[in-house]
């Protein structure tokens, strides 16, 4: 294909039926489908993901992102006028300011205030008041969060991470249309090896791993290192323009630490395979990789990997199923080939595979 045809979001499109996204997460995590895409042969063999140790060799290495996904999503009302308003909380800035984005009924203003109450225990007159400061030209806000104590009418100032454990809940996908099961996706929208705060979507290709499925992986030779990329609006956002070329990242903060990049540096020398599960560790390994070494990176990264990107921190990759005209989806393409990809996703169509969040996955060797 044309490098002006790879640079058109049009070429990234696919058909899925609605009935295929799946909305509940399986009762056992490693118990999800997976395809395997080689990219050598362009075969396609239909696995589980629990079979993973034996598809790996011994000697590669899975490369896992640590990140935790915080209770994001925010509920509340306008001060001003009562009406409803929903958000979701992104980052801090290094004032300690909040920014956010967010919807209501009527046009939010500069100045007015958002407030809410806890999640868990709405009756509690504890409340969390967002003053809106300024939103800037991709919609996203800067407000000043103000929380009240509930023993006593006083001003608290507590992390932007206690504060949404108290006020927020799960931020689950857009395209899930439910209430939160109770308990079930506060535990499933996690990955159960989750370790630094900072997340508002999970790391999705993480959650099918439970600690026997890695300590199988242990056994056979296939050790793991983590990595942390705080999963943002910069991984979900659509792009809203025609040429890929044209579009921003918004940016994400990573880290491959010291020790992490010597031990993949090391598996590479030896001849094993560095494994990313999902696509915000090839974010993490791309943005580290210079001059044919994988280097201690911590920072915010804008990495858009699209075609013809040619991907130097990574061999294989682990990960779910995309939505279509999404910067993920382009990314599995740039690693497998366009035509590869969409063979692939229409076979997982044929054959009935879950997708997105909660669904199954794809191994690209």
């Amino acid at each position: 294909m044309a490098h002006s045809q790879m640079d058109e979001l049009a070429a990234y499109d696919y058909e899925l039926p609605d009935e295929l996204i799946a909305t509940e997460p399986l009762p056992r995590r490693d118990a999800a489908r997976l395809l395997v895409v080689d990219r050598s042969t362009g075969r396609l063999e239909h696995r589980s993901v629990s079979d993973l140790p034996e598809i790996l060799r011994p000697g590669d290495r899975l490369v896992l992102n640590d990140t935790r996904v915080v209770p994001a999503r925010l509920l509340g009302t306008r001060k001003a006028t009562g009406g409803k308003w929903e958000g979701l909380f992104l980052e801090t800035d290094a004032a300690g300011h909040w920014r956010l984005i967010g919807h209501s009924g009527g046009k939010l203003q500069a100045g007015e205030t958002l407030v809410i109450a806890p999640a868990h225990h709405p009756e509690s007159p504890a409340r969390l008041e967002l003053t809106l400061l300024a939103r800037d030209a991709e919609g996203i806000w800067t407000v000043t969060p103000t929380s009240t104590d509930s023993s006593a009418a006083t001003s608290v100032d507590r992390s932007a991470v206690t504060l949404l454990e108290e006020f927020g809940t799960v931020p689950l996908p857009p395209y899930i249309h439910r209430k939160l099961g109770a308990g079930l996706d506060w535990e499933r929208y996690q990955t159960t090896f989750a370790q630094r705060p900072g997340a508002v979507a999970a790391p999705t290709a993480g959650l099918h791993f439970t600690p026997e499925l890695l300590e199988r992986c242990d056994r056979r030779g296939i050790p793991r290192t983590f990595v942390t990329l705080h999963v943002g609006i910069g991984t979900f956002r659509p792009i809203s323009v025609e040429r890929l070329s044209e579009h921003t990242m918004h940016a994400e903060w990573c880290e491959l630490s010291p020790a992490a990049s010597a031990m993949l540096n090391d598996t590479r020398a030896v001849g094993g395979r560095i494994i990313a599960v999902g696509t915000t560790s090839v974010r993490t390994l791309e943005t580290a990789f210079h001059d044919g070494q994988l280097a201690p990176w911590s920072g915010p990264t804008r990495i858009f990997i699209r075609p013809p990107y040619q991907f130097g921190g990574v061999d294989c990759l682990l990960t779910n199923f995309h939505l279509p005209r999404s910067t993920l989806f382009v990314l599995v393409s740039a690693l497998a080939g366009l035509e590869l990809i969409q063979r692939a996703y229409a076979e997982a169509v044929r054959e009935r595979y879950r997708f997105y969040s909660y669904g199954d996955a794809m191994l690209i060797v």
